[in-house]
């Protein structure tokens, strides 16, 4: 997929990049790169105008058009990300208990989601409750889900490293 469009959006937990083409968001990643002179689509400000929601804490459900190439085993873990509700987590094997020989699979393609937040691979945990695995880094990972529960009034809650 060829991103021609960007926008770049601060957050509490760092500046965001929304990569888009004319149909789809391709792209939602924690990153400094520059955006060398890529100019924003109507897409990519939607985008950033629901993020801007979520971390206000107005908006606990996206609805973009998203799509990341990858095989057809990871477009059906990210299709399964999506429904996992908002503000609680699911372990890896959980997660993947449909396929339990294909829990590192499941993992690797959780991995190599390129949709960060709107595609929920932070609500995936250890099977142990501790927080593993986020290319955005686990403190990132842990101020979503926090947040997320604070949104969601659901008390506190404690992730081991």
């Amino acid at each position: 997929m060829n991103s021609k469009y960007c926008s770049m959006l601060e957050t509490p937990i760092g500046i965001i990049m929304i990569f888009a083409d004319e149909q789809f968001i391709s792209e939602i990643t924690f990153t400094d790169r520059d955006s060398n002179g890529i100019s924003a689509n109507e897409l990519t400000k939607l985008a950033a105008r629901q993020l801007d929601k979520y971390f206000a804490g107005t908006l606990i459900a996206f609805d973009l058009p998203l799509k990341q190439s990858g095989t057809n085993f990871q477009q059906e873990v990210w299709q399964s990300l999506l429904n996992i509700e908002y503000a609680t987590t699911l372990s890896y094997a959980k997660f993947s208990e449909v396929k339990p020989l294909a829990i590192r699979a499941f993992a690797a393609a959780n991995g190599k989601n390129k949709i960060a937040i709107a595609i929920p691979c932070h609500r995936v945990i250890g099977s142990s409750g501790k927080l593993v695995g986020y290319a955005g880094g686990l403190w990132r990972k842990q101020w979503l889900l926090q947040h997320e529960r604070n949104v969601a009034q659901k008390g506190q809650t404690e992730f081991k490293f």
